[in-house]
């Protein structure tokens, strides 16, 4: 089942900063579901970041991405709305979850990496997303996994390692 997707940002500029719309069309061939899905996205700056890490996952420092997963284990899953019924939102999509994103460290990673501020954001949102999706990297062979997904979904949006 071909899947309709969006993202709920948190300010406008981030539709001039991201291929919001190429993203969402990618995103839906990447999940399976018989309703629509969407993922909450908020822009922080470091000291929001560095609270919010501390607070959900007792590390007390600047990270570039935090997700917070609206449901468990459905990796790989066709998603049903049925099997869902309390995670419906007001316009009807199946809520995956929230992605926060620190532009101060996407910044900072956007030279570190040699590329743009762009696809780093694009880098940051897709990663984060996957984490809301059920993908993680604790391990080799699920670093693996979410690497291809990451490039497969980028790709898809036009965005690549070389953008700079």
């Amino acid at each position: 089942m071909r899947n309709s997707f969006r993202f709920y940002f948190d300010e406008e500029m981030a539709l001039e900063e991201l291929k919001a719309a190429a993203l969402e069309e990618a995103f839906g061939g990447f999940i399976s579901s018989d309703a629509p899905t969407a993922v909450e996205v908020v822009f922080v700056d470091g000291e929001q970041i560095r609270r919010l890490n501390a607070e959900q996952r007792g590390v007390d420092a600047v990270t570039d991405v935090l997700s917070f997963p609206a449901l468990d284990g459905i990796r790989g899953r066709s998603l049903k709305k049925s099997d869902f019924p309390y995670e419906i939102d007001e316009e009807g999509n199946l809520f995956l979850g929230s992605v926060v994103i620190c532009r101060e460290r996407a910044q900072e990673q956007a030279q570190e990496y040699n590329h743009s501020y762009e696809r780093e954001l694009h880098y940051l949102l897709v990663h984060g997303v996957l984490h809301c999706l059920g993908y993680d990297h604790m391990n080799e062979a699920d670093k693996s996994q979410m690497r291809a997904a990451e490039e497969e979904i980028l790709s898809k949006v036009g965005v690549t390692r070389e953008e700079v």
